[in-house]
C-alpha cells in the first residue's frame, strides 16, 4: 500500500490510503522539494521554489519550466509521461500547472499546484 504525502491518518487511526491522489502527491513532492533538501537524494527536486526570488523574465520562465519538466521526467519517468509544465509567480504566490499521463492508463491529467500566498 502507498502512503499519503504528507503522512495522514484516516478516521480509524490507520494510514490514509491515497487512492487516486498518489501520482499527484509524487508530482507535488518533486515540484516543491529543493535540491539538497533530501539527505540521501541530494539532487532530488526541481528548484522551483527559487522562482519567486528571481527577477521575472521570459527567459527565466522558460528555463524554469524546462528544468522542472526535466526533474519530473527524471524522478517519475517510470510512472508518468510529462506533457507540459507552466509556472508563474505573481507576488507571493507560485502557481504551477502540470499536464501528464500516467503510464498505466495513458489518460491525460492536468493538475494545478499553488504555493505561498495568504494562509
Amino acid at each position: 500500500m502507498n502512503a499519503n504525502f504528507p503522512y495522514q491518518f484516516d478516521g480509524r487511526g490507520r494510514t490514509l490510503d491515497p487512492a487516486g491522489d498518489y501520482l499527484r502527491q509524487l508530482v507535488e513532492q518533486v515540484l516543491f522539494t529543493s535540491p539538497g533538501e533530501r539527505v540521501n537524494l541530494p539532487d532530488f527536486g526541481s528548484g522551483l521554489l527559487q522562482l519567486p526570488f528571481a527577477p521575472n523574465s521570459m527567459e527565466l520562465a522558460a528555463a524554469t519550466q524546462f528544468s522542472v519538466q526535466g526533474a519530473l521526467q527524471k524522478w517519475l519517468s517510470g510512472l508518468i509521461k510529462v506533457q507540459s509544465v507552466v509556472a508563474s509567480a505573481q507576488e507571493s504566490v507560485l502557481t504551477v500547472t502540470v499536464t501528464y499521463a500516467p503510464l498505466g492508463t495513458g489518460v491525460t491529467q492536468v493538475q494545478t499546484f499553488v504555493y505561498g500566498g495568504p494562509q
